[in-house]
């Protein structure tokens, strides 16, 4: 699935939960911004303890996230990573690998700092997105 047109970049930053009720020129903005990749199989998209440089975005397949070895969560279409570290400037915090082939947009580090600073309202709704990932975990750790 190749995205042609920035309106498809659009339709499908719709999708994503967290720019559900952003204004068009805003996804026109993040759609500009992003660039789209295919992968396949198996590949790593990010590795626990190395810099990451990319915040991603999953427009189709699936990817397995693990920590220290052990799986820890499943990724499909719509489910974003990556923004933790270039928030932080510290290394991931988890390895993500691809399960099936799979379409990404990417957003650089420099691309995202300039979004959260020209998207009303973003910042915020990556700081919830944040908060349930660790609520997430910390259920998950004691469970």
């Amino acid at each position: 699935m190749l995205l042609r047109r920035s309106s498809q970049k659009m339709d499908l930053l719709k999708k994503v939960p967290m720019f559900g009720n952003l204004s068009q020129r805003h996804l026109r903005e993040i759609g500009r911004h992003a660039d789209q990749v295919k992968v396949e199989e198996g590949r790593v998209l990010a590795q626990q303890e190395k810099k990451g440089w990319e915040f991603i975005f999953i427009v189709d397949g699936k990817a397995r996230v693990e920590k220290d070895g052990k799986i820890i969560r499943q990724l499909s279409e719509g489910d974003f990573f990556g923004e933790i570290s270039l928030i932080d400037g510290e290394p991931r915090t988890a390895t993500v690998t691809a399960d099936t082939d799979m379409t990404l947009l990417i957003v650089n580090k420099t691309s995202f700092d300039h979004l959260l600073d020209k998207i009303p309202g973003l910042q915020r709704k990556i700081l919830i997105a944040l908060c349930k990932y660790l609520r997430a975990a910390e259920k998950a750790t004691h469970e």
